[in-house]
C-alpha cells in the first residue's frame, strides 16, 4: 500500500514539483521515498511506500524493468501474485524479486491490457513505455484505490490524492459547489459517481477503468477494462450448493488477503460481515495462531455492537482490542480528520472508523482484513426487500411475491412502508421547499439551500436503474460500481492511510459479485433474509447469535448525543459565521431554525445538521490549508 505521484509535460518540468507531490504523501508511505526521472525531464515517477510484500529493496518504486524500457509506480496489493508469477516463469520470464509490483510489471509485459482480467487485487498504478513514449494507467474493479489526475495542454499530472496535486502552483484551487452540495444532499453520488470530481480542473479514474496517453499529444483516452453483465448462468443452483460454492470463493478471498510480510488483523464491528472474515481466519490459521481485531464501541447507547464483538472474539479466540470514540476526541481530531479525508464525509461513522485504524496502529497490525462490500453484492440493506419483490414477481409470478411479502412485513416492518414521509417525497421540490420553510418543518438537507438550488439538485441526484437487469440486481450494481460503495471505500482508503494502515476487503472479490449475480434472487434475499447467500454459507461456522442478527446496524456513533454536546457548539459556531453567510447557497434562516428544533427534541435532525457542519469544516481544515500550504511551480 503506497502513494503515487507522476507527470508527464511537454517540457522539461521543474522536478522539485515531483518532490512536493511526493512529499504529500509521506502518510501512505512511511516505510520509502523514491523517484524517478526520464533523461530529458519531461516523465517523472514519484512514490511513497508501505512495505506489506517483500520488504527489501527488491520491491522499491519507481521500479523499472531489466530492458529499461519500462517503469512502474504502483498503490496496492495483487493478491494472487504468487500465482501469476508461477505462469510468467513458466513462460519464461526471470523474476528478480519477491514483490507484487514486479509481477505486475512483468504481467503488464507479457499480456499487455488483458493482464488487467488476470489480476485479483486492489490497485492503481501507471507504467511508462519509455520507447513507445506512452503511459497506461488502471484502477482496480471495485475502486479501493483511487487514482486522481490532472490534464492540461502543456502537461498531465496523476497523484492518490487531492493534497499531492495541489503541490503543483500551476493548478488553481477552485471548488465544485454543485457537486459537494449533490453529495450533501446523497452521500451515495456528486464526489464519487463521475470523472468530475469535487475540485474543478481534477478528474479521477472510476472503478475498472485505464487510460492510455501519449508524450507528443498528452491526450487521455479512458476506457473500462471489467463490468458486471445481466447473468442467469446459476439461477437454477439448489441453494446448498450455492452457499457451498460461495463459501469457497469467500474462503479463498480471505486466504489470499493474508499474505503478507507484516502482521495481519480484522475490523470487528460485530455485525455478520466482519465475524463472518475472523470465522474464516481462524478456519484457514488453525487453532492457537495469535489473530488481532479491533472494534468501536459506543459504551450505553443503542448504537454499541462490542457485546456481539465480544462474543466473537471469545468464539474464535482472537486478542481484541476496544476503542470508544467520543465527540471530545472528535473535535480534539477534527483538524487532522478534514484533512486526510480530504473530502466532506457522510456521518460521524467515518470517524469511527478513523479510530479503528488509529487503535490497529497502537498495536502495531500494519494489514486489517473489512467487511465492506457484502452489502452491496449480497442484498444486506432492508431497502433492497422492495426491488427483491418487483424481481421476485418476475421470477416467481405474483403469488409467490405476495406470500414472501407477509415474512418480510413480519421479520423488518419498516422495509417496505418507505417510511412516513413517503408522499411528501412525491411532491415537487418546488412544492416541498416553501411549504418547508414557511412553516418551520422538515429535515430534507434540500430545505437548507435556496429553493432554486433544491429544485436543481434533486433533480441531478435521481438515479436511473440499468433495465437490462432484474430490479434486485439493478439496485446491487447500482450500488456497488456506480453510487454508494465507491464512497465508502473512500472512506476507507482515507481513513486507514492516514494512520499508514492497509485494509484489505475480501467482499470486494470479483469472483464473489460475479457469482451473486449469476444467482437467482430468492437466493441472496429469500425467505426474509437480508445476506440469504451468505448466512447459508456461513451455517456452522458463524456463532448462531451473529447469524441470526435479522436487523442490519449501521456502525455508526450516536450523532443524536455528540450534537447535544459539543457538537452542538461546533454547529452554533458554523451558522454564525460569516464564511458559511458568504457562501452564497446556505438557506441561513432554515438551518438556525433545524438547530432550535433539535435542541427542543427532534433528535433526528442531527443526522441533517451533520451536512452543513462538516461542510464548512472541510472548507476550513481542507481547502483552507491547501491555500496556505506552500506549493511549487511546475515549470521553472
Amino acid at each position: 500500500m503506497c502513494g503515487i505521484t507522476g507527470i508527464i509535460a511537454k517540457r522539461a518540468f521543474n522536478p522539485a514539483a515531483l518532490e512536493a507531490m511526493t512529499a504529500r504523501l509521506v502518510h501512505r508511505g512511511p516505510d520509502g521515498d523514491g523517484r524517478w526521472l526520464s533523461d530529458d525531464g519531461r516523465v517523472g515517477f514519484g512514490h511513497r511506500r508501505l512495505a506489506i510484500i517483500d520488504r527489501t529493496d527488491g520491491g522499491h518504486q519507481p521500479m523499472v524493468d531489466g530492458s529499461g524500457r519500462y517503469v512502474i509506480t504502483f498503490n496496492g496489493e495483487i493478491y494472487n501474485y504468487l500465482e501469476l508469477a508461477e505462469r510468467l516463469r513458466a513462460a519464461g520470464v526471470v523474476l528478480h524479486s519477491k514483490s507484487d509490483t514486479e509481477v505486475l510489471l512483468e504481467a503488464y509485459k507479457h499480456w499487455g491490457e488483458a493482464c488487467l482480467g488476470e489480476l485479483n487485487g486492489m490497485f492503481a498504478f501507471a507504467i511508462y513505455d519509455r520507447v513507445a513514449e506512452s503511459l497506461f494507467c488502471a484502477r482496480d474493479r471495485f475502486g479501493e484505490k483511487p487514482f486522481l489526475y490532472v490534464e492540461t495542454d502543456s502537461y498531465f499530472a496523476f497523484a492518490s490524492e487531492y493534497k499531492a496535486l495541489f503541490a503543483l502552483a500551476d493548478l488553481a484551487i477552485e471548488t465544485d459547489d454543485d457537486r459537494v452540495l449533490r453529495f450533501l444532499h446523497d452521500s451515495r453520488q456528486g464526489l464519487d459517481d463521475a470523472p468530475e470530481t469535487a475540485f474543478r480542473g481534477i478528474r479521477q479514474l472510476l472503478p475498472a477503468e485505464t487510460l492510455r496517453l501519449g508524450l507528443a499529444d498528452l491526450k487521455p483516452r479512458v476506457g473500462r477494462y471489467w463490468d458486471i453483465s445481466p447473468s442467469d448462468t446459476n439461477s437454477a443452483m439448489p441453494f446448498d450448493e450455492a452457499c457451498r460454492h460461495f463459501r469457497e470463493l469467500l474462503e479463498d478471498a480471505v486466504r489470499i488477503r493474508m499474505r503478507s510480510d507484516v502482521a495481519v488483523g480484522s475490523c470487528l464491528s460485530g455485525g455478520l460481515d466482519s465475524s463472518a472474515i475472523v470465522c474464516l481466519n481462524r478456519r484457514i490459521l488453525g487453532a492457537g495462531v495469535p489473530y488481532h481485531t479491533f472494534t468501536g464501541a459506543f459504551p450505553g447507547t443503542t448504537a454499541d455492537e462490542s457485546a456481539f464483538a465480544a462474543l466473537v472474539a471469545k468464539s474464535e479466540a482472537v486478542e481484541a482490542h476496544l476503542t470508544a470514540p467520543t465527540a471530545a476526541d472528535f473535535m480534539a481530531d477534527l483538524a487532522d480528520f478534514m484533512w486526510f479525508n480530504e473530502l466532506p464525509v457522510g456521518s460521524s461513522s467515518q470517524f469511527a472508523q478513523w479510530s479503528v485504524f488509529r487503535l490497529a496502529k497502537q498495536h502495531d497490525i500494519t494489514v486489517l482484513l473489512d467487511g465492506q462490500g457484502a452489502d452491496e453484492i449480497l442484498g444486506g440493506y432492508e431497502q433492497y426487500f422492495a426491488p427483491y419483490l418487483r424481481a421476485r414477481r418476475l421470477t416467481a409470478g405474483a403469488g409467490a411475491a405476495r406470500s414472501e411479502r407477509a415474512l418480510i412485513e413480519a421479520r423488518y416492518p419498516a422495509a417496505l412502508n418507505g417510511g412516513s414521509d413517503t408522499w411528501k417525497g412525491r411532491l415537487p421540490m418546488a412544492l416541498r421547499w416553501p411549504l418547508a420553510n414557511a412553516l418551520g418543518r422538515g429535515s430534507d438537507f434540500l430545505f437548507g439551500v435556496s429553493g432554486d438550488l433544491a429544485t436543481g439538485l434533486a433533480r441531478a441526484n435521481i438515479r436511473i436503474p440499468d433495465a437490462r437487469f432484474n430490479p434486485l440486481q439493478a439496485a446491487l450494481k447500482d450500488d456497488s460500481l456506480h453510487a454508494h460503495l465507491p464512497t465508502l471505500l473512500r472512506y476507507g482508503d482515507r481513513n486507514s492511510m492516514a494512520h499508514s494502515r492497509e485494509v484489505r476487503l475480501p467482499f470486494c472479490d470479483h469472483r464473489l459479485a460475479e457469482f451473486a449475480f449469476s444467482l437467482d434472487p430468492s437466493q441472496l434475499m429469500g425467505e426474509a433474509q437480508t445476506k440469504r447467500l451468505l448466512r447459508g454459507a456461513m451455517a456452522g461456522i458463524l456463532p448462531d447469535a451473529i447469524a441470526s442478527r435479522w436487523n442490519k446496524q449501521g456502525f455508526r456513533p450516536p450523532q443524536e448525543q455528540w450534537f447535544a454536546g459539543p457538537l452542538g457548539g461546533l454547529m452554533d459556531d458554523t451558522l454564525t459565521s460569516a464564511a458559511f453567510a458568504g457562501r452564497g447557497y446556505w438557506n441561513t434562516r432554515w438551518w438556525r431554525s433545524a438547530m432550535a428544533r433539535f435542541a427542543a427534541g427532534e433528535g433526528h435532525l442531527a443526522w441533517t445538521l451533520w451536512k452543513p457542519m462538516i461542510a464548512e469544516a472541510w472548507h476550513r481544515h481542507f481547502v483552507e490549508r491547501l491555500k496556505a500550504e506552500p506549493r511549487v511551480p511546475l515549470f521553472a
